[in-house]
């Protein structure tokens, strides 16, 4: 599995100079996404929705909302 993408503008673009923010999309060779964020999972994981589950592998991770709508564009429809 190799990064083949970013999804959306860099932090840099965003208005991260010094690296200290930098939430992050990308897309997969085997077609899935990688997301960099700050993990939330103690905050969130008594919030979930009673149809949500999470296994003790997977984390809730937290993105800026300017991270996911400058990526919309270059997120696939299919």
């Amino acid at each position: 599995m190799k990064i083949v993408r970013r999804l959306g503008a860099s932090p840099r673009e965003r208005g991260s100079l010094n690296g200290d923010t930098c939430p992050d999309i990308f897309e997969l060779s085997d077609g899935n996404f990688a997301v960099i964020g700050t993990d939330r999972t103690d905050a969130l994981d008594g919030e979930l929705p009673t149809d949500a589950a999470r296994a003790d592998y997977e984390r809730i991770v937290v993105i800026s909302r300017e991270t996911l709508v400058r990526a919309k564009r270059d997120i696939p429809d299919v």
